[in-house]
């Protein structure tokens, strides 16, 4: 409804209503009748685990971003390696029936991201994910513990200095 009044949705040459191209069906996102985000999630996670996808770290994405449900972060030994993870994983998600996914960086393979709607899928190659760290950035609870147990950690947060000076 709100894709139609802001014009969203294109016109067949017939006149009857397309959908936009971001715009899913929702029969066509969860083919098996189960919630369009478990089902992927189950589906990349298990080829994650049949592909030996190493360090799989999955973070909740609901209440961060209205972008997609779950982001699921791992590393590949190699290029090589990053690149058949991504390579199954997208016909794992087509044979599933999600049809075509979103996929970047396939030529370098040091950072490849897949897109699979309601799940995003980071594969990096070690040195690539740490200096992103991308789970510090969508998922600091995860980090909160190790921190607090680090002898060395900073007594004094950077953020608390700035606002004392304020």
């Amino acid at each position: 409804m709100f894709l139609e009044e802001a014009g969203l949705v294109a016109q067949s040459y017939a006149g009857a209503p397309r959908r936009a191209a971001n715009q899913q069906d929702d029969e066509a996102s969860a083919p098996n009748g189960e919630e369009p985000d478990m089902a992927v999630l189950a589906i990349v996670q298990s080829q994650l685990d049949d592909d030996q996808a190493q360090d799989v770290v999955t973070i909740d994405l609901e209440g961060k971003s209205d972008v997609a449900d779950a982001m699921i972060i791992a590393s590949g030994r190699s290029q090589r390696h990053v690149a058949s993870i991504a390579d199954k994983m997208m016909r794992a998600l087509k044979e599933a029936g999600y049809g075509q996914v979103s996929v970047e960086g396939m030529p370098a393979c040091d950072w490849v991201l897949v897109d699979a709607g309601d799940v995003i899928v980071h594969l990096f190659r070690p040195e690539v994910r740490q200096f992103y760290n991308l789970e510090r950035i969508w998922a600091p609870e995860l980090f909160e513990e190790v921190a607090q147990s680090n002898p060395f950690a900073p007594k004094i947060d950077a953020l608390e200095v700035a606002e004392g000076e304020e």
